[in-house]
């Protein structure tokens, strides 16, 4: 399927022929992404489907008439219309607009932004915000006049081999040489470095000539809020890949550990998750506006950790929608560290945050923004051991989704939330039951999550029989499972568990469920392609059909 996403949009052909045309929303959408990152606009393929109609055809006047259209209803687009011809034989256009050099607006005077997979109207102030954020230039690419030869070779050798020992780069760029690779990530541009190839291979001196390089200070107080030890990066002899290892290596706090009682035993947790503060680490070097300066704080309390950030988040990203919110600020520095496998994919960072932070039991990270800063809190402890034990039971028996475990960890930290306050603090983009419902999964289902009232009133609450340890059961119900959630939990399994026999999958997903019907079920997704096996009868194992085996393996000898 193709999904919408900061970069793609589906409209149906209707949106700009006969009766129902409607030329302002797609003059809207265009202006959304030209303030963005420039994007597509695929038209003549429906909301949720993969292809366009079989057969569909496109007017050979209309991509002209589009382009033109869209010239009169907008300033500052540039928009590219080309007609495809899909699978299906169906055809459609691929409108292709690119990042404004300035600030783009339909001819009416309304701007808007591509945030996540919405477009967002910008009002009031944030025009004037709107343009100072994005120059015609990013400040990523422009010229630093430092000569290529001039940056570190040690620092240009650890990216050229990180680069290609990354599993998240494609063959042909690792295939490229050094200095191809310098080119394809925007570290440099004819024969100098642009101001992020400084900022990453540049020497100290060069560094510090930005004037805008990160500079942190970690800060430790005590019970009564005095400073008690202090560690500072601010001699600019380390770039930011290399200031998220330093940081964590450094700060004694973050290798601490304490102990929680679980019945007869005590087990010894770690002070703060290694992969919750580098992820923040990252955000903060990642998204900071490298335009102003200000200092990265890191303020260690008895019972939290604070990181501020200089500037304000990006616009049309709020504390209340940073779960959902996508928008980079400085896109080839994620890039980078995307590809070295430093951060997670674009808009998946706060909910690893989230997910972790819950799933042990700790309350979720608190966002909060100023006139010229922004801080996210993390707690120190678990709050209530009991939700860490029933999220771990949980996920291993369920094996939960992400969002799964998110809202099981929320709902699990309170004493139950009305329907209203979950989207609220889920911050689901339409608030409808439908959202809410992508976010519950199969949560009701497994009788991990009750629910009472109706409508708007409907609370949702965790059994306090499974805090208290009762034993996880799957709910009769399961063992009449429907086939399109039967089809859905097997291709799950396979995803994380390829080559497992029909055996494996059924004590995963539930031994009460028939096995039969399992049997069943992987011999239809065989057939229709999704599945494929190695071996025969009770030698026979199963894995997803686009996964290869392991490297070496003799599929003759699966078994």
């Amino acid at each position: 399927m193709t999904r919408e996403d900061q970069h793609t949009d589906l409209k149906s052909l209707r949106t700009i022929t006969g009766k129902t045309a409607d030329w302002d929303e797609l003059a809207k959408d265009a202006v959304a992404f030209a303030n963005g990152a420039g994007g597509r606009l695929l038209i003549g393929i429906e909301d949720g489907e993969a292809l366009p109609p079989p057969g569909q055809k496109v007017p050979p006047t209309l991509p002209e008439r589009l382009r033109k259209r869209l010239g009169e209803l907008t300033i500052n687009v540039q928009a590219r219309p080309a007609v495809r011809r899909a699978d299906n034989g169906g055809e459609f256009i691929e409108l292709t607009i690119d990042r404004a050099h300035s600030v783009a607006s339909t001819c009416d005077g309304r701007y808007f932004l591509r945030i996540s997979d919405t477009c967002q109207p910008i009002l009031g102030d944030d025009v004037l915000r709107l343009a100072n954020e994005r120059p015609g230039r990013p400040w990523e690419t422009m010229d630093s006049g430092v000569p290529r030869s001039a940056a570190d070779p040690a620092q240009r050798a650890r990216f050229v081999e990180g680069i290609r020992a990354a599993d998240r780069v494609k063959a042909s760029v690792k295939e490229k040489s050094a200095d191809e690779l310098l080119t394809h990530y925007a570290l440099a541009q004819g024969p100098t470095l642009t101001r992020l190839g400084v900022l990453l291979l540049g020497t100290t001196a060069d560094r510090r000539a930005l004037g805008t390089a990160p500079q942190i200070q970690a800060i430790k107080y005590d019970e009564r809020a005095e400073k008690i030890n202090k560690w500072v990066w601010d001699d600019h002899a380390l770039s930011p890949v290399e200031l998220v290892d330093a940081i964590w290596r450094e700060i004694p706090d973050f290798r601490e550990h304490y102990e929680i009682a679980e019945g007869l035993y005590r087990r010894s947790v770690p002070a703060y998750d290694e992969k919750v503060v580098r992820e923040l680490l990252v955000n903060a070097l990642v998204h900071r506006p490298y335009t102003q300066q200000g200092d990265i704080y890191l303020n260690l309390h008895p019972d939290r950790l604070e990181v501020v950030n200089p500037g304000r988040l990006p616009l049309g990203v709020t504390p209340r929608n940073i779960l959902h919110a996508s928008r980079r600020r400085n896109d080839a520095l994620a890039r980078v560290f995307h590809d070295l496998g430093l951060m997670e994919r674009e808009g998946s960072g706060f909910d690893l945050i989230y997910d972790r932070l819950l799933s042990q039991g700790r309350p979720a990270p608190l966002p909060e923004e100023g006139a010229d800063w922004v801080r996210i809190t993390i707690q120190r402890r678990i709050a209530k051991p009991e939700v860490m034990r029933l999220l771990t039971e949980a996920d291993a028996r369920f094996q939960l989704t992400q969002r799964e475990r998110i809202t099981l960890g929320v709902l699990a930290q309170t004493e139950g939330m009305t329907a209203r306050s979950l989207r609220t603090l889920l911050d689901t983009q339409d608030g409808g039951a439908d959202d809410l419902t992508l976010w519950l999964g199969r949560l009701q289902t497994l009788a991990l999550v009750r629910t009472t009232g109706r409508t708007q009133g409907t609370r949702y609450f965790v059994d306090p029989a499974l805090l208290h340890g009762a034993a996880l059961t799957v709910p009769t119900t399961l063992t009449r499972i429907e086939p399109h959630r039967l089809m859905a939990l097997i291709l799950e399994d396979l995803s994380r568990y390829p080559g497992a026999s029909s055996t494996d999958v059924n004590q995963r997903i539930g031994p009460e469920i028939s096995t039969k019907a399992i049997k069943r079920m992987l011999d239809d997704l065989a057939a229709a392609g999704r599945v494929t096996h190695e071996g025969e009868r009770r030698w026979r194992r199963y894995r997803l059909a686009d996964a290869e085996p392991p490297k070496g393996q003799d599929r003759s000898n699966q078994a």
